[in-house]
């Protein structure tokens, strides 16, 4: 099972930073006893691994390298690949960009890197076997894709960042099995497409007789893409217990334990002399 993390944009909304936005410090893990930060895409691969998910796609710009160097190949059981766009061309293109990766059979998630959002099993509850989304209730949709469902959860549209929304749920993740990526890619792909927003693209596969699911599991989300919605993924956190030390912690976390045991047996040895 796929997972696949677009990383590519620059974060404009809430620049200046010496570093990607998706490695942005929000909430804690206790490591050794000592309570020491986690990046905001930490929380988005904590529950794709929770979900099933053995194999993860991020894709990244040119010169978003600390990325790779805070990750790693691995993070758990789970490999990591890691796949450039070339050129900002908005998230469809990003996604697309890991197809090449994905098999016919394959399920995939898609989630934000730089979203927080509970519940943490929230993925586990999307049927995999069609496209479904994963969707959250918000105050503001206008500023999300909202997506608008009938009484039996089938997508009737989705809503870009529109401010007559008509549902107030909107969409943080979404799954489906390799094949609907493949075909939605091959939508995108059509003269005159190139859609930038998920949504656009949904709503062609659906006027063409596609189906989509939304799943109303979601309770909480925060987008900390900007300075507000960090204050809020800070808040939402706040009433969450700090992550336990476990095996699936990115490679830099994994680096610092080295130096801390190193260091503690330096300090259980008996002095020289």
């Amino acid at each position: 099972m796929w997972g696949i993390i677009p990383a590519a944009g620059i974060g404009s909304r809430i620049q200046p930073l010496a570093f990607s936005k998706e490695l942005l410090p929000v909430g804690t893990r206790v490591e050794g006893g000592v309570e020491r930060p986690r990046a905001v895409s930490e929380h988005l691969i904590e529950r794709m691994l929770a979900s099933g998910v053995t194999k993860l796609c991020f894709v990244i710009a040119p010169g978003k390298s600390d990325i790779v160097n805070y990750y790693g190949a691995r993070i758990g059981a789970a490999r990591i690949c890691y796949v450039v766009q070339a050129e900002a061309a908005g998230l469809c293109d990003a996604i697309f960009c890991a197809a090449p990766f994905i098999a016919e059979d394959d399920p995939v998630v898609v989630g934000l890197p730089d979203t927080i959002w509970f519940p943490r099993d929230g993925l586990a509850r999307l049927p995999l076997d069609t496209l479904s989304f994963l969707l959250f209730p918000v105050e503001r949709p206008e500023f999300f894709d909202a997506v608008v469902t009938d009484e039996i959860g089938r997508v009737q549209e989705v809503q870009v960042k529109s401010r007559e929304a008509r549902s107030h749920w909107v969409w943080g993740a979404f799954g489906m099995p390799g094949h609907v990526l493949h075909s939605l890619h091959k939508l995108w792909r059509e003269p005159g497409r190139g859609d930038e927003y998920v949504g656009t693209l949904v709503n062609a596969w659906l006027a063409r007789g596609g189906v989509a699911r939304g799943v109303r599991a979601g309770e909480t989300y925060a987008d900390v893409g900007t300075m507000q919605g960090w204050r809020a993924a800070v808040a939402l956190l706040e009433h969450q217990p700090p992550e336990a030390a476990n095996d699936a912690v990115p490679y830099r976390a994994l680096q610092q334990r080295a130096v801390m045991a190193a260091s503690a047996a330096r300090a259980d040895q008996p002095a020289a002399g």
